[in-house]
């Protein structure tokens, strides 16, 4: 089939038509999550992005490489690079191994990403597996000229880099306005200048998280950990970079300059940015603390929440508004979500009702051509829907007798609406019975834990332990933190 596909590029600013360096392979890397808490809508909405487009892609031939990182270490509380790891925090809190964080939030984001229909990347690198890669890639820059080594940390510099090559392609940012609104915080004395970013940080003797260096004992900046990860999988040159708005600036404009300081080129050709979901017009995230958890959606367990939402009407409700545009959350959003997606699963069941006629009085071609050409604007998601509820009320009418279709042209009909709402939007029917289940279950559980509780409070720890214990047989794991105890079935 001819490409007609176009992307927005942030870096041009502009539509392109995508074409890939080496056809038929495609090179797509999209920025992952730092595994330090339960993920998020704010976390589905890239994954389901990207998912779209991975989909698509092999739909058109393309043989995709599809790289998604986890991020397990580097990334400081705040982007000045200071304060504590996020995941090493959690795990001092928790009183654990900084893996088991990881490896606990990884497996959660795994499951909810599955419940999603969200097909795994072909290749998930972790930060922490990739040091070396790291440290070659501070070593080029420092060679270069483009970075500083201070105290055992080595920062970029920018101001150097700016003058050679131009730092701000991606976000617009101009050095000189850097320059007038960044202030100097307390402990970034060591930088040159508060806008230069770590490659390495020196170990604090308290930092858990460490490796050796020729420059200290210490851990990678978390924007070089992309730039290291990417150009191993991909090389240094690759097709499409994604991932979501709030990491523009700095993660990406940080990747850029740094791929440019050691490789001499912008590491990808067309870089692809998802809008933020939005509570009350304010981002959705988990540094604000106004996140709901995909878990509370599934389970109706957050005080904003009218009831549980299954995972496929988050899906649909998030491909509802066009990638780039902010989904703003509420009740009657995904309230309208679920009967729109529901309207499509029924439309999908009724096709088999559908006895063939001597005549089709729907046109197919056009209906099949206005679904391929919204894909091809830009993954143009909310009109494809619009085109399948065409799709769905043609079958509609087919049913009462309104609309005919031959035998060929409904068996055409039926492969195109299973092809764009099954295989490349990722939607498929739930079982209600399951939800009806998943309901009880937590019922019981909230109820078992609440008796556990009382038990402990109680100093009755034979029977919070029996309690625990119990469930661990039946392949329930209880874990206890300092907000109280989760679950999960393993």
């Amino acid at each position: 089939m001819e490409n007609n596909l176009t992307l927005f590029n942030t870096l041009s600013r502009k539509k392109e038509t995508f074409q890939p360096i080496k056809p038929p392979h495609v090179g797509l890397y999209v920025c992952g999550p730092t595994v330090y808490g339960d993920p998020h809508l704010g976390h589905a909405r890239p994954a389901i992005t990207f998912d779209i487009l991975f989909r698509y892609l092999n739909h058109l031939g393309y043989k995709v490489r599809y790289v998604r990182n986890i991020t397990d270490v580097g990334h400081l509380e705040n982007d000045a690079d200071e304060g504590e790891d996020k995941i090493a925090q959690k795990a001092r809190l928790e009183e654990i191994e900084p893996m088991e964080v990881v490896q606990y939030y990884t497996d959660r984001y795994h499951n909810y990403m599955q419940a999603l229909n969200v097909k795994p990347p072909s290749i998930e690198p972790r930060a922490s597996g990739h040091i070396i890669e790291q440290l070659e890639i501070v070593k080029e820059i420092l060679d270069k000229g483009y970075a500083y080594e201070k105290n055992g940390s080595v920062y970029f510099d920018v101001e150097k880099y700016d003058k050679d090559h131009k730092y701000g392609i991606l976000s617009g940012r101009v050095l000189d306005e850097l320059l007038s609104t960044t202030r100097e915080l307390e402990g970034q004395s060591e930088k040159r200048n508060s806008f230069d970013f770590a490659l390495w940080k020196k170990a604090t003797p308290t930092h858990i998280m460490r490796w050796p260096s020729p420059y200290s004992d210490g851990f990678p900046g978390w924007h070089l950990e992309c730039s290291a990860m990417s150009a191993k999988y991909l090389g240094n040159e690759f097709d499409i970079h994604g991932g979501g708005m709030d990491l523009l600036f700095p993660h990406h404009e940080c990747e850029i300059a740094q791929s440019v300081a050691a490789h001499g080129n912008t590491p990808a050709r067309y870089w692809m940015h998802n809008n933020m979901i939005t509570i009350n017009g304010q981002k959705m995230g988990k540094s604000l603390g106004n996140f709901i958890t995909l878990e509370e959606f599934f389970t109706g367990n957050h005080k904003l929440l009218d009831k549980a939402w299954s995972p496929m009407t988050i899906r649909f409700f998030i491909l509802q508004a066009h990638y780039r545009s902010t989904v703003d959350f509420s009740n009657e959003a995904l309230q309208a979500a679920e009967k729109g997606f529901q309207r499509l699963m029924d439309a999908l069941q009724q096709i088999e009702k559908i006895k063939p006629g001597d005549t089709t009085t729907f046109d197919i071609e056009h209906f099949k051509s206005k679904c391929y050409a919204a894909l091809n604007d830009d993954l143009n998601s909310p009109i494809l829907i619009a085109n399948l509820f065409e799709g769905a009320k043609a079958i509609n009418g087919a049913v009462a007798g309104k609309v005919s279709f031959t035998e060929d042209d409904l068996a055409t009909l039926r492969e195109l609406m299973h092809l764009f709402s099954g295989d490349i939007l990722g939607l498929e029917t739930e079982d209600k019975s399951d939800a009806g289940d998943s309901e009880v279950l937590d019922g019981v559980m909230d109820l078992l834990l609440q008796v556990r509780q009382q038990a402990k409070k109680a100093k009755d720890f034979d029977t919070a332990d029996r309690i625990r214990d119990g469930l661990k047989a039946l392949g329930i794991e209880v874990r206890d933190s300092k907000d109280g105890a989760e679950w999960e079935v393993k």
